[in-house]
């Protein structure tokens, strides 16, 4: 199988999609934020940084990743997520990347993604997701966690407003990207033309699956 990097807009389901490459293949998630949180305890500067929502530099976020992948135990699967978030990232992460990482680029109409930002619901307790609008994503009962029995919240960023502006940064983000990554012929795309997130799973696991 191959270990990932993925691209994937606001609400493609990069979290679903990568919760079960963890559960059923045993993938190692590494994401960008976690990382600099974890390096943030050691570095006050960064932690001052990170708090104020600044710009992180690209050697230190490009170090402290490759030096995750170094860690990892030999043919390890993983996942990158949050990085590369800029082309100038893509180039620097690239050398240092095992031969069997490919770049996956999920596409997905912007009015599905708009439903699922729309339809969000978490559990304050467990931090579940689920989604009004996708019957694979509701709750067993309404407004209740499955698990936690307790009245699930709608986040405060979750409108409209705030997603197009995300989307629109995405996009004028991730251009560079992409083009980098069919330059060199690496670049996988999925789309996902309906609401059916098992259906994009299944895509998913034909791509990576190299046996």
């Amino acid at each position: 199988m191959k270990s990932i990097i993925f691209l994937a807009p606001p609400a493609a389901g990069k979290g679903t999609l990568s919760e079960y490459l963890v559960k059923k293949f045993g993938y190692v998630h590494i994401s960008t934020g976690e990382i600099l949180r974890d390096y943030a305890e050691e570095k006050e500067s960064l932690a001052h940084q990170l708090e104020k929502g600044e710009y992180i530099e690209d050697d230190i976020i490009i170090k402290l990743v490759t030096q995750k992948i170094a860690s990892l135990p030999k043919n390890t699967l993983f996942i990158l997520d949050g990085v590369p978030r800029t082309l100038k990232q893509a180039q620097m992460l690239d050398p240092y990347l095992p031969s069997n990482v490919i770049p996956i680029n999920i596409e997905v109409d912007p009015s599905i993604l708009l439903k699922r930002v729309l339809g969000r619901v978490v559990c304050p307790q467990c931090d579940r997701n689920y989604n009004v609008y996708f019957k694979e994503f509701k709750p067993l009962v309404d407004n209740l966690c499955d698990d936690c029995k307790i009245s699930l919240e709608k986040r405060s960023d979750d409108t409209e407003g705030s997603f197009l502006k995300r989307y629109q940064k995405y996009q004028e983000s991730v251009l560079p990207i992409i083009k980098f990554y069919q330059e060199k012929g690496t670049l996988i795309r999925l789309e996902n033309k309906d609401e059916d997130q098992n259906e994009l799973i299944k895509k998913l696991v034909e791509v990576i699956d190299d046996n």
